[in-house]
């Protein structure tokens, strides 16, 4: 577990947020965390490149960054904070599991050379579930937002916070 005081000075790049989530590029969405607040909110930060593979086919004309991959980068932002703020094992990394996506809007849309600042709070935990609202912005722009849930999971598919002589 890790200090629960504020870390606002903290920044972690992408060598360290690879040892908190499991995603590894071309799905890796995050490059940066900033923020971090242990159990409360964090930044995470993308830039966005033309050479991304999904710009290949959306759109070649007008290229813009899909929505449904500006919010997978609010919960791989979430999913970040989450492993941080409850630790993690080498022997059995924890891994955080989409449950719900509510109220998701997009306002404007996501182009490559921008820099996505995505900030996320947490706004309840139950045992293993965690909800989080997310936005991404571009400068001051809101791009995006969104709340969504997930669950922390240990590998072997039991609850993070149960340990297997509970089962």
């Amino acid at each position: 577990m890790n200090d629960m005081s504020t870390t606002d000075d903290l920044v972690l790049d992408v060598e360290q947020i690879k040892k908190l989530i499991p995603h590894r590029a071309p799905f890796l969405f995050i490059e940066k965390l900033a923020d971090i607040r242990p159990g409360e909110s964090a930044t995470g930060y993308k830039a966005v490149s033309y050479n991304e593979p999904h710009f290949q086919g959306h759109f070649p004309q007008f290229a813009v960054m899909p929505g449904v991959l500006i919010v997978e980068a609010m919960a791989q932002t979430a999913g970040a904070l989450v492993i941080y703020t409850v630790g993690q094992s080498a022997e059995h990394p924890p891994l955080v599991y989409f449950m719900t996506i509510d109220r998701a809007r997009f306002r404007r849309p996501v182009r490559p050379g921008e820099m996505l600042r995505i900030p996320v709070k947490a706004v309840r935990r139950r045992g293993p579930v965690w909800r989080f609202t997310g936005e991404a912005y571009v400068g001051d722009v809101l791009c995006a937002e969104a709340e969504f849930s997930a669950m922390i999971r240990e590998e072997g598919g039991t609850d993070a916070n149960s340990s297997n002589s509970d089962r």
